[in-house]
């Protein structure tokens, strides 16, 4: 026949249904702490994507403007260049007495055609004149001064002479006019 059974088993194996509730919630908190923990990773992706794509709309930026840049400014170096050869041509214009004027007619309308053409392709690629005049106020941002002397009948920072043209690229400075300028008249 049978032995009869133990029932101190059953007070091991009896669970009751706080035990079960407790377990729930275990799991429920061990849920929300795994739901919390990838809220908090997406909103760790979303914050670097969000920075990615505002890097990448810089990045953008700055490369549109760079190369508006360039094409405006790429030829700065060779400009700058040429300058001087405006420079020799308007001086050599400017020095011929009026017999050698007379004398060299051709030649003198050739040099002046010349300069025509070549304040032309100046002025095609943005490039403008800067031509201070005696009389003017001495402005750093467009002028040089190459010496300064005190003239009676001015005042401090007129200018006085010129001695070499500016020259603007597009709104950028490509060469200051060199002027002289005038300090303090002493009295």
């Amino acid at each position: 026949m049978a032995e009869p059974q133990n029932e101190d088993f059953l007070d091991e194996i009896d669970i009751t249904d706080e035990d079960i509730y407790a377990e729930e919630l275990e799991d429920d908190d061990d849920d929300a702490i795994a739901l919390d923990e990838v809220r908090a990773e997406r909103d760790q992706y979303r914050d670097r994507f969000m920075r990615a794509l505002a890097e990448a709309e810089n990045a953008r930026k700055r490369s549109e403007k760079d190369r508006h840049e360039a094409h405006l400014y790429g030829g700065s170096k060779i400009a700058r260049d040429l300058l001087p050869v405006y420079d020799n041509m308007k001086r050599a214009v400017e020095s011929m007495t009026d017999e050698q004027r007379a004398a060299s007619a051709a030649l003198l309308e050739g040099i002046e055609l010349t300069m025509r053409e070549l304040l032309n392709v100046f002025k095609k690629h943005g490039m403008e004149i800067v031509v201070p005049q005696v009389g003017d106020r001495f402005d750093p941002q467009l002028h040089q001064a190459m010496f300064e002397a005190p003239l009676p009948g001015t005042t401090a920072g007129d200018i006085i002479q010129v001695a070499a043209e500016g020259f603007m690229l597009h709104d950028r400075l490509l060469r200051p006019a060199q002027v002289g300028v005038s300090s303090t008249p002493k009295a």
